[in-house]
């Protein structure tokens, strides 16, 4: 008889893994579209612990290369930007796709390049050639012209905010043809091209909004800036860099929405907006910054909005998001504010689904998840947030919402964790994110559960990790986790319940 070990039967419930992963670990090599759906839903075009930014760009050529079908890169690309919220990933791919199928990229366009920002992000990818061209083809351009003429003028302002390219680069290359002598000023302006210029279009022409902003900026006070400001609507940051003082800011804050409060309270910090200094002001000056309303009335003002059960759940705010500013909030930030932000996290745990059974939650904590969570940025600006910050955040929301499930901690052992129902989720997540920093078996959970947990019926599995196991193998040729895996799915089918046909496993990818 031939070698039983390497003809056994049993070896073809598993199957073998066939590639390895960036760490170098066994793993199973995608088909180039769930590859690519992958990267493009985690990619982010910075350097990560186990790649650079130039291999993920290589990565994600080579895997187009593969895709012969124009029509998936375009669901891709909707997909990436409305359901993922990714901004550069999609402006790839509508590069591409414009190379390739320009009625596709018509159809496409306005809703991938939903923003200014994503419009220069095409318009760097074109001029950098990284994806077969170096200028805007007429069908591109005629792409450009229509989004430049059919934006509001909230968006072009929008959209002029920053540099390299700025919108001023984007308006020179396009060249659009304006629809009226209103855009046709607004368009001479944006471009700073002089007066002259704009002919037949004058000042007069232009927006009142653009009007009362230009006054703004050349205002030489800060008594005159917040009369002008009575009566002005546009974005806050259009307004941050000509503010002559903290009164000037204090009307600004009001201004903000619930998310740019959340993501510049050191930014207002710094600004003194929570100081209570004295000032002698005009009545009309006072009401409009609130002073005289209460002792902390601008700690206040900002407190409220951050928790407002209402606006988090129309924004669709999720727990992360207020880590992310707690985590990078100063010191002096007043605590009134930092409670707020806990309030509001256990709020959008409202946003997290809840799921028809308990579940084993794996937590990584490897080394590897102690890099920023959108990469190597250079410094100043790369993210405070790292991946185990991300997972645990995501670990303590599922269990929020499902409290009979069970978090494994683990790098290549698995942790102990007690969990006390009275933690806010912010200080359960910090408190999950402090273990480990060691190697990475995403086995380890599973095995838990198939070992501590053997009694207990969960619904399925949930792994947040950055997926680059290499600690540890799985039987005849398989990965670990496929090993432990096909035992956690006997193990739940013998013991039953939740009214599902199969445990599911579902893993969180925080990095590609």
């Amino acid at each position: 008889m031939a070698n039983k070990t390497l003809f056994s039967s049993r070896t073809s419930t598993l199957p073998r893994a066939n590639t390895v992963n960036e760490a170098g670990g066994r793993a199973y090599k995608l088909a180039p579209k769930h590859a690519l759906a992958q990267i493009a839903a985690t990619g982010c075009f910075n350097g990560v612990y186990y790649t650079s930014a130039q291999s993920q760009l290589n990565e994600v050529r080579a895997l187009i290369d593969q895709v012969d079908d124009n029509e998936f890169l375009a669901k891709l690309a909707l997909y990436a930007r409305e359901r993922a919220f990714m901004k550069d990933m999609p402006a790839a791919l509508l590069v591409v796709l414009s190379t390739r199928d320009t009625q596709l990229a018509h159809r496409v366009f306005d809703r991938v390049v939903d923003n200014g920002r994503v419009l220069r992000t095409v318009f760097q990818m074109v001029r950098s050639g990284q994806f077969g061209r170096k200028s805007l083809s007429s069908s591109l351009q005629r792409a450009f012209q229509r989004w430049l003429n059919d934006a509001s003028l909230g968006k072009l302002l929008s959209a002029s905010i920053g540099n390299d390219p700025s919108l001023r680069d984007v308006l020179r290359l396009a060249r659009p043809t304006p629809k009226d002598n209103q855009r046709r000023a607004l368009f001479g302006w944006l471009t700073e091209k002089d007066t002259a210029q704009w002919a037949p279009a004058t000042e007069t022409d232009l927006p009142r909004e653009v009007q009362a902003l230009i006054a703004y900026r050349q205002a030489e006070s800060e008594e005159q800036q917040i009369e002008i400001l009575a009566e002005l609507s546009v974005r806050w940051d259009l307004l941050a860099d000509a503010a002559k003082g903290p009164l000037v800011w204090k009307v600004i804050a009001r201004k903000m929405g619930p998310q740019a409060l959340r993501m510049n309270l050191n930014t207002l910090l710094r600004h003194e907006v929570f100081s209570n200094k004295k000032r002698t002001v005009g009545k009309a000056i006072a009401e409009a910054i609130g002073i005289g309303r209460s002792k902390d009335e601008m700690v206040d003002y900002v407190a409220e909005p951050l928790a407002d059960p209402e606006a988090i759940r129309r924004s669709r705010q999720f727990p992360y998001q207020f880590l992310a500013a707690y985590l990078n909030a100063s010191d002096e930030v007043p605590q009134q504010i930092k409670s707020a932000l806990h309030r509001a996290a256990e709020i959008a745990c409202g946003n997290i689904p809840q799921l028809p059974g308990p579940v084993v939650i794996g937590l990584d904590t490897s080394g590897s998840m102690g890099m920023s969570v959108t990469g190597w940025r250079g410094r100043g600006a790369t993210s405070k947030m790292r991946c185990v910050d991300v997972a645990a955040l995501f670990a303590s929301a599922i269990l929020r919402r499902n409290p009979d499930s069970v978090v494994v901690p683990f790098d290549t052992r698995a942790y102990r964790v007690r969990i006390d129902a009275d933690d806010s989720i912010l200080s359960l997540s910090e408190r999950l994110a402090r273990y480990g920093g060691g190697g990475t078996d995403c086995s380890i959970p599973l095995r838990e559960a198939n070992t501590q947990y053997r009694d207990r019926r969960f619904a399925g599995a949930v792994l947040v990790s950055d997926n680059e196991s290499w600690v540890g193998t799985g039987r005849y040729g398989s990965t670990g986790v496929m090993t432990e895996w096909q035992t956690f799915v006997k193990n739940q089918l013998r013991l039953g319940g939740h009214d599902i046909v199969a445990p599911k496993l579902v893993c969180i990818d925080i990095q590609p």
